[in-house]
């Protein structure tokens, strides 16, 4: 197995194709955030119980393709269908009793909003969940399936959130943060514990980014174990808001158009803890067209059967612009969701290749 790049190989234009290179700027991380190693340690072994440990299968297509040894992590078999259920768990069972007896408020796409619903059902807990107007009807009618209150919000995500939290403070109830929040991020931090457990010597995994909690858990576990492993944040060209805060050095608002990632679209709340671990963590940035999702998501489902959403579908594609940058290499990428809705998914496998 060839040794890690080093950064600077990694981050130069000339050796990764389709990159976008950002020139770093490190912040401080908060407290609460810099005990994240520990705490993702932690959630492993507490949500353990109400979670799938998904399979990390070795794609022969996408290696062949690549000349790489690629592993896809599949999320979209965890309950729910997404990551998502991780974080959501994690938190509700850190909530206090009295917390948990007035019930929760969230907001979300479509899968953190599925993984609440799942994990407060489990543990008798109400919950009230906003959601943009614009959301999968898939998963809107996954959610109708829990015993939970839906309020629909114009707007993108970021809109349902602000709505939501306005909603918590005046009925004190504990809002559910979809990504901005240590113990939803611990908890999608466990999808790296178990990578690392099953294939230790990986160079790199792909991930898609949002509102960076999934990308901000994965790599805070990386890190903190001091291996050599890149980490690549992917993100749809139409809506690449973490990577354009990034590159502006604070979180900023810009518009985004329709995606086929619909799980990762939409603006980041601001003072977002997720900006710093993104900012400190990432190792490189790659963005993808709407084409080259939907052409990622045919090539698994045509590979292995799996269907997989736009936002898992940012990831393929992202390790497939690299074209053989990684090739004698042993890579893995997150398959985050498998949540898509009939009318997506029927598109997305008539357009020709």
């Amino acid at each position: 197995m060839a040794a890690s790049p080093s950064r600077q190989q990694i981050d130069g234009a000339s050796h990764l194709r389709g990159s976008d290179n950002v020139q770093r700027h490190p912040t401080a991380l908060s407290p609460s955030v810099a005990d994240l190693p520990r705490q993702i340690r932690l959630a492993a072994s507490r949500i353990r119980p109400h979670i799938i440990e998904t399979p990390l299968h070795l794609s022969p297509a996408l290696s062949e393709r690549t000349g790489a040894q690629v592993f896809l992590k599949l999320e979209n078999r965890q309950h729910t269908g997404s990551f998502k259920l991780r974080g959501a768990t994690n938190k509700l069972l850190n909530l206090p009793a009295e917390d948990r007896a007035r019930g929760v408020v969230t907001a979300s796409t479509g899968n953190h909003a599925l993984a609440v619903a799942r994990a407060a059902a489990q543990l008798d807990i109400a919950a009230t969940i906003y959601l943009p107007v614009g959301a999968s009807p898939r998963k809107v009618e996954k959610l109708e399936s829990f015993p939970v209150t839906l309020c629909r919000v114009p707007g993108d995500a970021l809109n349902a959130e602000i709505s939501a939290r306005a909603a918590a403070l005046q009925t004190h109830q504990p809002f559910i943060s979809p990504y901005n929040d240590p113990h939803i991020i611990a908890g999608q931090g466990t999808i790296a514990v178990e990578l690392l457990r099953r294939q230790p010597q990986l160079d790199a995994v792909f991930v898609t980014v949002g509102g960076g909690g999934l990308m901000g858990g994965i790599a805070s576990h990386i890190k903190d174990t001091g291996s050599q492993i890149q980490t690549v944040g992917c993100q749809p060209q139409n809506s690449a808001v973490m990577l354009a805060s990034v590159r502006a050095g604070r979180i900023i608002d810009t518009a985004s158009l329709p995606t086929l990632s619909d799980g990762s679209a939409g603006g980041i709340e601001p003072h977002a803890v997720t900006f710093s671990l993104c900012q400190n963590h990432v190792d490189h940035w790659l963005t993808v067209s709407e084409d080259e999702i939907a052409a990622a998501m045919r090539l698994v489902y045509r590979e292995s059967g799996e269907s997989i959403e736009g936002a898992a579908g940012v990831a393929v594609a992202s390790l497939l612009k690299t074209g053989k940058r990684f090739a004698g290499q042993r890579l893995a990428v997150v398959i985050c969701g498998g949540n898509v809705d009939s009318d997506t998914w029927q598109r997305v496998l008539e357009q020709k290749n």
